[in-house]
């Protein structure tokens, strides 16, 4: 990423796969390690792209053609790069992102069917080829995740609302995106409880920090 200094970590899979609630943990735990850390998502962390978000996934507002959806999220993610990520890396601090442009793939892509250059144009255009240094991805059935979400007590937006073999296409896209990328890409067991899961998130993630923190100390004057 030429002229960002900072490490930018993506937390992608499917719904009810806890990826909010880990990105939320390895923040504190990067806090408390003394290291500046920006927690934001996708569609979102911007007003603008929120106000996106609330389109998108407002159940009210179906049907939405992929064409429609597509571009909205490429705008949400032009905003939210323009004026979140990118001065956040370019100040040296770490960005952790809930979903990203692996979501677009796998949800635009795999679940609709929207082809891939399509996805790589829109990409280049909305981020300037901004991809993350790591990405980590929860991985569980759809079955599963589908069950978490309804336990939540809250009705499904737009997409969990979606049928289960929407979210099945959604997890394969994903793994083989996970197969392709396997240098960029961590694959952990999202089925597991809450603690486990976080431990293995630390442990994925600061071999890859110290690296870079590394990096940095070598490059300073």
């Amino acid at each position: 990423m030429s002229g960002l200094s900072g490490f930018f970590i993506t937390f992608e899979g499917i719904e009810g796969g806890g990826k909010t609630t880990q990105s939320r943990r390895l923040a504190e735990r990067l806090a408390a390690e003394g290291i500046d850390v920006v927690v934001t998502r996708e569609p979102g962390g911007d007003p603008l792209a929120e106000a996106i978000r609330r389109l998108l996934l407002d159940p009210a507002n179906a049907p939405v053609t992929p064409e429609a959806e597509l571009l909205l999220y490429a705008a949400a993610r032009a905003q939210h790069v323009a004026r979140v990520i990118r001065p956040a890396l370019a100040a040296g601090r770490v960005v952790l992102c809930d979903r990203y442009s692996d979501s677009t793939a796998a949800y635009q892509g795999g679940g609709r069917g929207v082809d891939h250059d399509t996805l790589r144009v829109l990409h280049r255009v909305a981020t300037d080829n901004l991809l993350p240094d790591l990405t980590l991805l929860f991985d569980l059935d759809p079955e599963t995740g589908l069950t978490r979400v309804g336990g939540r007590g809250k009705d499904p937006d737009r997409m969990e609302g979606e049928d289960i073999a929407f979210h099945r296409r959604v997890r394969a896209a994903f793994l083989e995106a996970a197969q392709r990328e396997h240098g960029r890409f961590r694959v952990i067991d999202a089925s597991r409880d809450v603690d486990t899961v976080a431990d293995t998130v630390w442990r994925e993630v600061m071999p890859a920090l110290d690296a870079w923190r590394a990096g940095r100390r070598a490059t300073c004057p």
